[in-house]
């Protein structure tokens, strides 16, 4: 399949500005050069051409928010400048199975400003003496050089994506920052809540302390009251005995008049 089908493939009815995400590979283009790109795809961030028997970049259209270019695979020995002026914002390119023998065909990249991340793995450039120190002293810009740092520690995507993606940490910032005063004002409706509870706790202890105080002088009514009864069950008591003593008395002087 040629390019220019495989790209109206890959649309799927889309608009060319509404792409941001480009795979290609493995399709064939006419003469090593790229076929059916054009400055309409000004959207597109990631575009990948792998192994499509590509020889030159000289038609690559300027592609401002491209950020991420896999080339592996192709014929490329030269033409580098053609990416520092189309696609300045790079911050990931894939050279490897190219190629690019010398030094002064990758020194092009210097313009790359934005570059973290350059893979020249199965280039002939590889066989340099001291190529690692070489490419990191003429591209300071660069983080991994086929995937490993100057102290040999192993990259990733995540750590270019970290990079070169200003724009998207500032909105992650942006939403932080409104989560953040969501969060807060939600602090402050609970504690206006706990307030209100407690406010509403409080009353409730006032009434359990007047109906506590009620129910006390109401136990103590009682309590004169059964005292009350008590006394004057007492006093009936002690008036039936003073009665109960009369009479004896009475019956014992009638007892010593009846013996005169």
């Amino acid at each position: 399949m040629d390019m220019n089908k495989r790209i109206n493939l890959e649309l799927r009815n889309k608009a060319p500005e509404e792409v941001t995400e480009l795979v290609l590979d493995n399709c064939r283009c006419v003469n090593g050069e790229i076929e059916g790109l054009n400055d309409t795809f000004k959207e597109l961030e990631y575009l990948s051409m792998v192994n499509v028997g590509l020889s030159s970049l000289a038609r690559l259209p300027s592609l401002n928010k491209l950020r991420k270019l896999e080339l592996s695979s192709n014929n490329i020995s030269g033409g580098l400048e053609v990416l520092a002026e189309k696609c300045p914002n790079l911050t990931y390119l894939n050279l490897s199975g190219n190629k690019i023998k010398d030094l002064n065909t990758v020194e092009a990249l210097q313009n790359l400003k934005n570059l973290k991340c350059l893979d020249l793995f199965n280039c002939e450039i590889t066989n340099l003496e001291d190529y690692r120190e070489s490419i990191f002293e003429l591209l300071q810009q660069i983080t991994y050089l086929d995937g490993f740092d100057q102290e040999d520690n192993e990259g990733s995507e995540e750590d270019d994506d970290e990079d070169g993606d200003e724009e998207d940490e500032d909105e992650e910032d942006d939403e932080a920052g409104l989560l953040e005063g969501f969060e807060e004002e939600e602090e402050e409706d609970e504690d206006e809540d706990e307030d209100e509870s407690g406010s509403e706790f409080g009353e409730g202890e006032e009434e359990v302390g007047l109906s506590y105080l009620m129910k006390e002088e109401i136990q103590d009514e009682e309590d004169d009251d059964d005292y009350i009864e008590e006394g004057e069950e007492e006093e009936e008591e002690e008036e039936q005995e003073g009665l109960r003593g009369e009479k004896r008395k009475r019956d014992a002087e009638d007892d010593g008049e009846e013996d005169d």
